[in-house]
């Protein structure tokens, strides 16, 4: 290599740079044929990297566009559906949503927006798809004028089968028609009402009284609602079925029917908000809510074979009729099928589950509610004791002597007089009903009074909670807890059956109305008479996803005795 004299330290220093690289390869092509062989390939694998990650940054740009398109796009159709839409997914992810949270002010909410009826779309490859709906208009089209064209349905039949089987609850046409015309003869019998009303007054006096007092000797918190559904399911077991499980008492002993059944009946709730391949799949695998649905049931059954086993036998030594006791499963015993055969055990098991759901459940949950409600609203519990009061101190040994009976035993007219807390129990049931939704399916294409028009097959919810939180169906002070708004001239009187759908409507109206609000009247008002009913500082108190409306953590409540100068004030009798 020459020499070059004009080459300065410093321009020697900058050969090591790029440039004076290319400058070496071009003077000595030869020599560095390797070198730019290398480069060459570093540069083209280099440009390669860059080509791919520009490829790459617009492949995500498309991706997060696309994204941002279709979530514009869903939350725009909120609008509209009043939920956002996802392809595929539906409304999926605001069900998901409103299940963890409070899934029934979830639905409320919605309907308020939508003016009380919403479509909801369910997942592409699910069956969710139904018609949600708390316009009374909607409720008298369904349960009413088109009754005939909105039964159970085949897909509530399903969901509810290993639980209810074929009972009065989740059947249509006739077996629906004569295990309902039966109880209603039942129902409407004189010797039934007897029976009820005694069964009654021997629970409440010899076995909630007791328990309620132990509570307050003892200065111990008690679950308020355990000890309601201990209470109806004692009465229910009676009435129906002529048997006494003993389920309360001082002890509160572990009845494992309870538990069972009220496990089942959560797991069932979850079917109607899990697509249904997804739930027989999990049912196949026995995994999940299907498995504690599985386990539950056998409780469930173990409790009625006893119950139909005890009642057979009981029966088959009654030789006569005036020793029979009157209860409804006495009566199904001794009916016949299409073919003229006995019912099965099968079909007396479905009917026994049923009216359990409609006797215990019901009655509970609604004065578990009411007595929460009394805490919050202390000027209606003292409305509620003075009407007790004045109607106690219009006996006529009362005004004679001015003593009254200890203990105080409220009689059958007495409890009928009790106008306000009827409106009180009514109000407590608007805000917060027994069975917060209902579902029906469409046979035939029908259009709502609304203008929502169902196709054929439509499943249909009705929304009973969320009616109560309606203005436009109660006024602007809706969610106020006001007894007031049930009376008339001091009168009660009850509401359309398709505004206030605590009990159902039309054909399907409750058999048992009139008993349930005898049977929460007495028993409310004894407590009332002799107890202040304190929810626990801080205790929460929610709503369970369940077939019936249970507080998910029970009620705790401090008893406290009630104070004597509290009773002289209303009965004026100082």
């Amino acid at each position: 290599m020459q020499y070059h004299p004009q080459l300065t330290h410093s321009h020697a220093l900058q050969l090591n740079s790029p440039i004076s690289y290319h400058l070496n390869t071009m003077i000595n092509p030869s020599t560095n044929l390797i070198s730019l062989s290398s480069y060459e390939h570093l540069a083209g694998k280099s440009d390669s990297r860059r080509i791919f990650f520009f490829q790459n940054v617009q492949f995500l740009e498309l991706i997060l566009a696309l994204f941002v398109f279709i979530a514009i796009h869903s939350l725009r159709q909120k609008q509209h559906y009043g939920l956002p839409t996802w392809p595929l997914l539906g409304m999926l992810p605001s069900l998901l949503a409103g299940l963890r949270t409070d899934v029934y002010e979830w639905i409320s909410n919605v309907l308020i927006r939508q003016n009380g009826t919403f479509y909801f779309k369910g997942p592409w490859f699910s069956d969710l798809n139904c018609v949600v709906t708390a316009d009374p208009r909607n409720l008298e089209h369904i349960l009413k004028t088109k009754f005939s064209i909105y039964p159970k349905g085949n897909y509530f039949h399903d969901q509810v089968h290993d639980l209810l089987g074929d009972g009065i609850f989740s059947t249509d046409d006739e077996t629906w028609q004569r295990q309902r015309k039966t109880a209603s003869i039942e129902f409407h019998s004189g010797k039934f009402r007897q029976w009820t009303t005694e069964s009654l007054l021997k629970l409440v006096h010899s076995r909630l009284l007791p328990v309620l007092e132990n509570s307050v000797n003892e200065s111990v918190p008690i679950d308020l609602q355990d000890i309601l559904l201990r209470m109806t399911f004692d009465n229910v077991c009676m009435l129906a079925f002529g048997v006494d499980p003993g389920c309360l008492c001082l002890v509160l002993p572990e009845i494992p029917f309870a538990k069972a059944f009220e496990d089942a009946t959560e797991a069932t709730m979850v079917r109607f908000v899990t697509p249904t391949c997804l739930w027989k799949i999990m049912r196949y695998v026995d995994l999940g809510s299907e498995k504690k649905l599985k386990r539950s049931i056998k409780g469930v059954d173990e409790f009625a074979d006893e119950v139909i086993r005890t009642r057979k036998k009981e029966v088959s030594i009654q030789d006569d009729d005036k020793k029979r006791k009157s209860d409804l499963f006495t009566v199904f015993m001794g009916l016949k099928d299409e073919q003229g055969e006995p019912f099965s055990d099968k079909f007396l098991r479905d009917i026994c589950v049923n009216f359990i759901l409609a006797g215990r459940d019901t009655s509970s949950v609604a004065l578990s509610w009411f007595f929460w409600l009394l805490d919050k609203n202390p000027r209606v519990e003292e409305n509620i004791l003075g009407e007790i009061c004045k109607i106690v101190s219009e006996r006529e040994e009362v005004k004679s002597s001015g003593e009254i009976e200890n203990p105080l035993v409220f009689k059958p007219e007495e409890i009928k007089k009790m106008e306000y807390l009827q409106a009180a129990l009514s109000e407590a049931l608007r805000l917060y009903p027994s069975v917060p939704v209902d579902h029906k399916e469409v046979i035939q294409d029908d259009v709502f009074p609304d203008g929502t028009v169902l196709k054929k097959g439509t499943k249909v919810v009705y929304a009973i909670y969320a009616m109560g939180r309606m203005e436009a169906i109660w006024g602007k002070d809706c969610r106020e807890y006001k007894p007031e708004r049930w009376l008339r001239y001091g009168r009660y009187f009850s509401e359309s059956a398709y505004k206030f759908t605590a009990f159902n409507g039309g054909p399907r109206l409750c058999l048992g109305k009139d008993f349930a609000y005898y049977q929460m009247r007495f028993a409310a008002a004894s407590i009332i008479y002799r107890y202040r009913v304190k929810v626990v500082e801080n205790h929460l108190v929610v709503p369970k996803l369940a077939l019936t409306m249970y507080m998910k953590h029970g009620l705790k409540v401090n008893i406290f005795k009630r104070e004597e100068c509290e009773l002289q004030k209303h009965l004026k009798i100082c």
